[in-house]
């Protein structure tokens, strides 16, 4: 969603900052992949307990674990190809998660709840993953899979300000029909490139 120049100048700013906090400690990138991970877990079972507030706030703080990964291996040159296959597991995993859990919660809190969060929550999980699955395959096959309206890092606030404001069926929502808009962007873009090799 946001111009590549700026995604750039964000990445350098991360790195920078990530470099000067973690840069001479005994941390690893994956590392960090792995507690952004449990920490998902951990909102997950607040989730459980009915703490909407609390795990928005440690889904946050397991987003930007996740966001100071790469920038930490990119500062010291220690970026491999298994830690980004790793980074990329651990974040399907924890969106998974931290919709089970919403899921589950609307289950346990909710007297009466209707149908259609679910549905919009079950929407989201297939926009999401194939929003993600069409980047993937689309650059193992020399195409390039960016762009939509929202990608994960967007994913991660509007589900952390669902969970922090309460407004988890508004959010639900919203997250369906943006995470499958993008994943049709996705595939719109990677045809009209296809179409452009084949016109060459």
């Amino acid at each position: 969603m946001f111009p590549r120049h700026f995604e750039s100048s964000v990445r350098r700013f991360n790195e920078r900052w990530v470099g000067i906090l973690l840069g001479n400690l005994p941390v690893t990138a994956d590392m960090l992949t792995i507690m952004s991970l449990l920490l998902t877990v951990i909102a997950f079972w607040t989730l459980l307990q009915n703490l909407l507030f609390v795990a928005g706030i440690i889904f946050l703080v397991a987003s930007s674990f996740d966001a100071m990964d790469g920038a930490l291996a990119r500062y010291r040159g220690e970026t491999r190809p298994f830690g980004a296959f790793l980074d990329s597991v651990v974040d399907r995993y924890s969106e998974l998660i931290i919709f089970l859990g919403i899921m589950i919660h609307l289950f346990l809190y909710r007297d009466h709840q209707p149908l259609s969060p679910f549905i919009s929550l079950v929407l989201s999980i297939y926009g999401s993953l194939m929003t993600s699955y069409i980047r993937a395959r689309a650059e193992a096959l020399g195409f390039d899979g960016r762009g939509g309206v929202v990608d994960r890092p967007l994913r991660v606030i509007i589900i952390s300000f669902c969970l922090l404001s309460g407004y988890i069926d508004q959010g639900a929502v919203v997250l369906a029909f943006l995470t499958n808009l993008s994943a049709f962007q996705r595939f719109f873009n990677v045809w009209k490139q296809s179409r452009a090799k084949i016109q060459q």
